[in-house]
């Protein structure tokens, strides 16, 4: 299969402090794709290094098969035929929408540019705004121009880093899938990079977790929320508890709610403590279940109320019932397990405090 991006081993950082650490990413053309992680992960740097604006300590970037990143070697951004889209859509005020959109298009004609600059905006519904300044139009608008104007050239490769931030959450969402399907209408390959899940599923076919500078985990929305292959991911991806138990065999735990079978075996020896991941559709409110638990918090979510569960040993639940189910705070409800995925841990290590004396 023809591979558009190509990064192997990429290690880059600033003044001896690592950054990204032995990063692997591959991707053919045409495919939307999402880079997520926490602030400070090293996703940007990573688009930065993509784009020409970041050098590489090791490892190499290619773009259609030709090295553009390595030790020693960085060809310029404006070489790479890259788009780029900011979280603060870098617009310029002085020109107006059409100008903008047209920005990087000077070898063409001045009736070439207007058909491409037509085109993108009846794409993006803004039809009528051509004369407009970005003084004038809403963050929304702005940053729909915005990813306009990246596409206007025809990139191989398209940039986005976090350009949603700075939108209110319902606006976030609904321009998500708008751009989506905007790309996806342009046959364009593109890497959105966010710390929002949310954005990051809707974006990516693939996405990347990331965390202190490695990639943790190249896989579906889906994989990532029911099969994380690593703890950080579990907490990371969705909301979630651990429940403490000790393997019986290699699918089965003892737990303090009973023996827990599941689909998967683990290799490691009996008795080994683990945590099994709950989310909060594992989790069941039945009435008459002998195992109790009291309600400690709520939180109404439309269809869903998401329920914060907490045992008489301590531990801490989460359950997500239709809200046609109604549980105060403070009453006492019964729950039963039903687990598909059958995800476990090691048991976190216990940090011990010493104070001093």
């Amino acid at each position: 299969m023809d591979l558009l991006l190509e990064i192997d081993d990429l290690h880059c950082g600033y003044d001896d402090h690592a950054v990204v650490d032995g990063l692997q990413l591959h991707i053919a053309p045409g495919k939307l794709v999402s880079l997520l992680g926490p602030s400070g992960c090293g996703k940007t740097t990573v688009l930065r290094a993509i784009a020409g604006f970041q050098s590489v300590t090791s490892g190499e970037i290619r773009l259609n098969g030709k090295i553009v990143s390595s030790p020693g070697m960085l060809v310029p951004p404006e070489q790479r035929n890259l788009g780029m889209v900011f979280q603060d859509y870098a617009l310029f005020p002085h020109l107006t929408v059409s100008e903008n959109i047209a920005f990087g298009l000077r070898r063409q004609t001045a009736g070439s540019k207007r058909q491409v600059v037509d085109r993108l905006l009846e794409l993006i519904g803004m039809q009528g705004y051509g004369k407009r300044y970005p003084a004038e139009l809403s963050g929304g608008q702005q940053q729909r121009i915005a990813v306009a104007r990246a596409l206007a050239p025809q990139p191989s490769l398209l940039l986005l880093d976090e350009p949603f931030s700075n939108l209110d959450v319902e606006l976030r969402e609904r321009l998500a899938v708008d751009v989506r399907e905007l790309l996806r209408s342009q046959n364009a390959t593109a890497i959105f990079v966010t710390h929002d899940q949310h954005e990051a599923f809707v974006m990516g076919e693939k996405i990347g977790v990331m965390n202190h500078g490695r990639m943790l985990q190249w896989d579906t929305a889906f994989n990532l929320y029911h099969e994380p292959n690593d703890r950080f991911i579990a907490d990371f991806i969705g909301k979630g508890s651990f429940l403490r138990g000790e393997l019986v065999s290699a699918d089965c735990v003892n737990t303090a709610m009973g023996r827990l079978s599941g689909n998967r075996a683990y290799p490691w020896p009996k008795g080994t403590p683990v945590d099994i991941l709950l989310r909060p559709d594992d989790v069941l409110i039945v009435e008459e279940s002998p195992i109790r638990c009291r309600v400690t918090d709520r939180a109404f979510m439309g269809a869903d109320t998401l329920y914060t569960l907490r045992q008489e040993d301590g531990v801490q639940l989460l359950s997500l019932m239709p809200s046609r189910y109604d549980y105060a705070i403070g009453s006492e409800v019964g729950i039963e397990l039903d687990i598909d995925h059958f995800i476990l841990f090691p048991p976190e290590p216990v940090v011990e405090t010493v104070s001093a004396g």
